[in-house]
């Protein structure tokens, strides 16, 4: 090796060593009051509003302490902690999480118990604290009517009479703690937090978007405020869309990507009747439903096709689903790219689309009804 080669590989070391070290992004914690020495935690970028690709792992606990470094360190992060039961069950009560925003390369501190618990990070959780502290005790008050639900439902005493006169307790209490966070996103529509609030704020938060100034459109929530505005403009696409999905009209057709990676276009599917299934693993309805859709299937599949179209899953566990599930018929995977919910109007899960030989619409069913295996035997009889 000749000197010009020594100096260059030097000089490369010098460089590389004088390079700080990526910053990770970290929440440590300093809890009480928690008997498992677990914690296990549900983690997602804020951007990621259909909660699409969720991570999941487990923290020890050393009297009360812990650290956990986040895998994703680009975008501002939510992250949700519970402690890990001792009998293996998921946790009763939803009093019992901790939520954390965490931004690239920061550290925020949790302290204090499940129930009360504060943050130390940032500007941004100094002013979510103060927030908090105004509409936790509607928060409280909540918890304790979704509690009184879970233990009704439990016990199998939870009626639809009861369900309504639980609703009414709720949505006074519910609208009082929104009220709190609109009052804020109002008076701060510049601030980090404000864009953080109206992703929690339903049915407003379309209003409230206009609000936001140019310093926290672009600021450290830009992923998650370019995230509202898409999803708000995809929601008005499909609600015209809905105006065209009605039963004589024509379906639209798409290509998408099966579970072999090849193209597969609906039309080429005309001939017989296509049940169109938009579906998806996190869908506890879709899979309840799982097992009367197979016997239908099995009962017509020699007059019609079901086509299932998974929704809001990675690829990973699109395919992982299919195969656990065992599922006979035709598969592919929606995309941003090419997302068919939005032609279709879309609006819950699973959502069955009956489309004649021809190409029309025959029959919208939205939910796991059993009037679409009804229809079925009406069509087929």
């Amino acid at each position: 090796m000749n000197k010009k080669q020594l100096s260059l590989l030097a000089a490369t070391a010098l460089l590389c060593a004088c390079q700080p070290a990526p910053k990770q992004t970290t929440i440590t914690g300093n809890l009480t009051g928690i008997e498992s020495d677990t914690l296990i935690v549900n983690y997602f970028a804020l951007s990621d509003l259909s909660r699409s690709a969720v991570q999941r792992d487990t923290i020890a606990m050393q009297n009360g302490q812990f650290s956990f470094q986040l895998k994703n360190d680009s975008v501002p992060m939510e992250a949700y902690f519970y402690a890990k039961p001792s009998n293996g069950a998921e946790a009763a009560s939803l009093r019992q999480t901790i939520g954390v925003v965490a931004f690239p390369g920061e550290t925020v501190e949790v302290s204090g118990s499940m129930d009360d618990y504060h943050l130390k990070g940032n500007a941004f959780h100094q002013a979510y604290e103060e927030v908090r502290k105004q509409y936790k005790p509607y928060e409280d008050k909540m918890h304790k009517v979704t509690q009184v639900i879970i233990d009704m439902q439990n016990k199998g005493t939870l009626t639809p009479e009861r369900i309504d006169s639980l609703r009414q307790l709720y949505e006074p209490i519910h609208a009082d703690m929104q009220k709190v966070k609109e009052d804020y996103i109002r008076q701060h529509p510049d601030e980090d937090l404000s864009v953080y609030l109206i992703s929690d704020m339903g049915r407003t938060a379309s209003d409230l978007l206009d609000l936001v100034g140019e310093k926290a459109q672009n600021g450290p929530m830009a992923s998650l405020y370019r995230a509202m505005i898409e999803a708000i403009a995809q929601q008005k696409a499909r609600k015209e869309a809905q105006k065209n999905i009605t039963e004589g009209a024509d379906a639209p057709d798409f290509t998408l990507k099966d579970l072999q990676g090849n193209d597969l276009t609906l039309s080429s599917l005309r001939g017989k009747y296509v049940v169109l299934d938009f579906w998806g693993s996190w869908c506890g309805w879709c899979i309840k439903g799982i097992p009367d859709m197979k016997k239908y299937y099995t009962k017509y599949k020699d007059r019609m096709e079901i086509l299932g179209i998974d929704c809001r899953d990675t690829e990973e566990k699109w395919k992982a689903a299919v195969k656990e599930h065992e599922l006979p018929w035709l598969h592919v995977r929606n995309t941003d790219e090419t997302d068919i919910t939005v032609k279709y109007g879309i609006q819950g899960y699973p959502t069955k689309i009956v489309i004649d030989p021809q190409g029309k619409i025959a029959k919208v069913v939205v939910g796991e009804d059993p009037a679409f295996y009804k229809y079925l035997d009406e069509l087929f009889k």
